[in-house]
C-alpha cells in the first residue's frame, strides 16, 4: 500500500491527497470480556433482543376489536349508573313528606301485605289562571279528593279497589287544624274527610271504615297528573263510545285514540254521561291508571333519559306522600299498577248496595255492608279476591 494514500497499490490517483475514509465496520461479536461496539441490546436492524432496559417501558399491544367494545360498554354503563344514582338521590330529596301516619290514632290494625292509598285531588297548585281555564278546573282553593283508590299488594298478587268519593262513610272523631275546635264521629261523605281534615283524616276515616291498615299515602294534584300524561308522550286509551262532557271539558270521540294530558284529565273526571255516576268514574280511572302504567313502563320510556327524566319531574312536582315514603316505595306502587295491567291483579269497586241514597249532604253511594265486609277481610288476611 502508498503510505502517503493508504490506498490498496494498483489503485489510480489523481495526484492529490485523498481524505482517509475507514471501510464500514463489520460488526461482529465480541471476544470474551470485551464490551459490544453497538448500543446495548440492540442490532443493526434496531429490534430489541433480551430484556428491556431498566426504566423503559414496552410497547403495549394494540387492543383488539372486543376489548375495545367491552370497555366501551363498561364506561356506558358507568355512565349510566352515575346519571341513574344522582337522579335517584334528587328524586328522593324533591318528595314532598307532608303527611305523618305515625303521629295517627286509633289505628286499624296492621294486615298481611301492603296498603297503599292513592289519591288523585283536585288541588290547582301549579295551574297558572290560563291553565285552569284551559283544564276547567274553576278556581276552588284547597284541595278535595277527585279519586281515591286502594291499592293492596301481597303474596297473592296485587288488588286495585276504588273507593266512590262520594260513599257515605262514618267520619271519626277529629280536631279542624284551623280552628282547633274538635268533632265527634259523624256520617258524611269520603270526600268530607279529605277537605275537613286533610290526609290524615282520609286516611283514618278509610281505616275506620275498612278495617286495612294504610301502610303508605301518595296523593297527585291536576299539575302533576297533566305533566306526567304529558311526559310519557300521551296514553293510549280505547273507547267504546264517545265522551262528551262541558263541565270537564271532555270532547273525545269512540275508538283507540292517545290523549294527551289536558284530554287525560278531562276523561277521568267527568262522570255525567255515565249512566253509574261516580262508580262509572271510578271505572274510567281504573283503565286510565293501568294505561298510564302499562305507557311508563315500556322500554321506549324508561330507557328514554328525555322522557324517564321529565316524568319523574313532572310527577315530583304536586306529589304528596308520606314520611316513610321514598322512591323505593313508589317503585313498588309503580310495580304493582304494571302487574294490574298485564294481568296479575285485580281492578274492582267496593260493593255497594245503593249508588243513589239521599242523605242530609245529598246523593251518596252506600257500600253493601256485608260483601264489602267480606272482601275486606280477604285483603286483610292477603287471600284472593276473585
Amino acid at each position: 500500500m502508498d503510505h502517503w494514500t493508504d490506498r490498496p497499490r494498483g489503485e489510480r490517483t489523481t495526484g492529490r491527497a485523498v481524505p482517509y475514509a475507514p471501510p464500514p465496520s463489520i460488526r461482529t461479536a465480541p471476544l470474551p470480556g470485551m464490551p459490544s461496539p453497538a448500543p446495548p441490546g440492540r442490532t443493526g436492524e434496531g429490534r430489541r433482543h433480551g430484556p428491556p432496559e431498566r426504566g423503559s417501558r414496552a410497547p403495549r399491544p394494540r387492543p383488539t376489536r372486543r376489548r375495545r367494545v367491552v370497555r366501551g360498554l363498561a364506561l356506558l354503563l358507568g355512565g349510566l349508573l352515575a346519571f341513574g344514582v344522582g337522579s335517584y338521590v334528587w328524586a328522593d330529596t324533591e318528595l314532598d313528606k307532608a303527611v305523618d301516619l305515625d303521629t295517627l290514632t286509633a289505628r286499624a290494625p296492621q294486615g298481611k301485605g301492603t296498603n297503599y292509598l292513592v289519591v288523585g285531588s283536585d288541588s290547582r297548585e301549579g295551574l297558572s289562571p290560563q291553565d285552569r281555564e284551559d283544564l276547567r278546573t274553576g278556581s276552588a282553593e284547597g284541595r278535595r279528593t277527585d279519586s281515591v283508590i286502594l291499592l293492596h299488594t301481597g303474596a297473592r298478587g296485587t288488588t286495585m279497589m276504588s273507593l266512590p268519593r262520594d260513599s257515605w262513610v262514618t267520619i271519626p272523631p277529629y280536631v279542624d287544624p284551623d280552628t282547633g275546635r274538635s268533632y265527634p264521629a259523624t256520617p258524611d261523605k269520603l270526600n268530607a274527610a279529605f277537605s275537613l281534615g286533610g290526609p290524615e283524616l282520609l286516611v283514618r276515616t278509610v281505616e275506620r271504615n275498612t278495617g286495612l291498615h294504610v301502610d303508605h299515602y301518595a296523593e297527585i294534584g291536576f299539575a302533576g297528573f297533566v305533566g306526567v300524561v304529558d311526559a310519557v308522550g300521551g296514553v293510549d286509551l280505547c273507547l267504546e263510545k264517545a265522551v262528551r262532557d262541558k263541565d270537564s271539558g271532555a270532547n273525545l270521540g269512540k275508538g283507540c285514540q292517545t290523549l294527551d294530558g289536558a284530554e287525560a284529565l278531562a276523561f277521568v273526571r267527568q262522570r255525567k254521561q255515565e249512566a253509574a255516576g261516580d262508580l262509572g268514574r271510578t271505572r274510567n280511572q281504573q283503565k286510565f291508571l293501568a294505561a298510564l302504567a302499562a305507557k311508563a313502563a315500556t322500554p321506549g320510556t324508561l330507557l328514554d333519559p328525555t322522557k324517564s327524566l321529565p316524568t319523574v319531574t313532572a310527577g315530583l312536582d304536586t306529589l304528596v306522600v308520606d314520611d316513610n315514603t321514598g322512591l323505593p316505595q313508589l317503585t313498588s306502587l309503580f310495580d304493582a299498577l304494571r302487574g294490574v295491567t298485564s294481568g296479575t291483579g285485580s281492578q274492582l269497586n267496593v260493593p255497594v248496595s245503593d249508588p243513589d241514597l239521599t242523605t242530609s249532604k245529598g246523593s251518596a253511594v252506600r257500600w253493601d255492608a256485608t260483601r264489602a265486609g267480606q272482601l275486606f277481610d280477604r285483603l286483610r288476611a292477603d287471600l284472593p279476591t276473585t
